[in-house]
């Protein structure tokens, strides 16, 4: 019999040429965030929400777009669990499809100063259920989200 789920962690590693503080901003400010954050044009953007504070929740629905790969609507739902400005913030968070959750995780992301710049340590713990996108996958989306994340910065975010 195959396991019912599967635990993964991940972490990547990314230099911004940017302080902590504006790093930080990109994630703590709902608007500055959703520029980034929030998928592109080719999904139905439902909701966004954003209260960046310890105990706070983040939730996000969008519907796919006609060239992904399922259909279906997408909710991602977290609350911040540990935040100390500028340096790091932990969330948990679960994604479901049509109301079905196939995934929960703790999102850690560690700035590190580095010269005028900083490095971000993005760690991630996932627990996939049956039907999930799985780690790999994961891990591809934010990679992802941080190269977005770069080009918002880059363009004046």
């Amino acid at each position: 019999m195959e396991p019912s789920t599967i635990h993964s962690t991940f972490v990547i590693e990314r230099s911004y040429p940017h302080p902590p503080e504006k790093v930080f901003a990109a994630f703590a400010d709902p608007a500055k965030k959703r520029r980034w954050f929030v998928p592109d044009e080719q999904h139905e953007v439902r909701k966004f929400e954003l209260d960046f504070r310890v105990g706070g929740k983040e939730h996000l629905v969008f519907r796919l777009g006609a060239s992904a790969p399922i259909s279906g609507v997408i909710t991602n739902r977290g609350t911040i669990l540990d935040l100390v400005p500028n340096q790091r913030f932990i969330t948990a968070y679960t994604m479901a499809l049509d109301d079905r959750t196939f995934s929960i995780a703790m999102l850690t992301i560690e700035l590190l100063p580095a010269g005028a710049g900083t490095n971000l340590v993005c760690t991630h713990q996932g627990t996939y259920l049956e039907g999930a996108d799985g780690p790999e996958m994961r891990k591809h989306g934010w990679t992802a989200l941080l190269q977005q994340l770069d080009q918002a910065l880059a363009a004046g975010l």
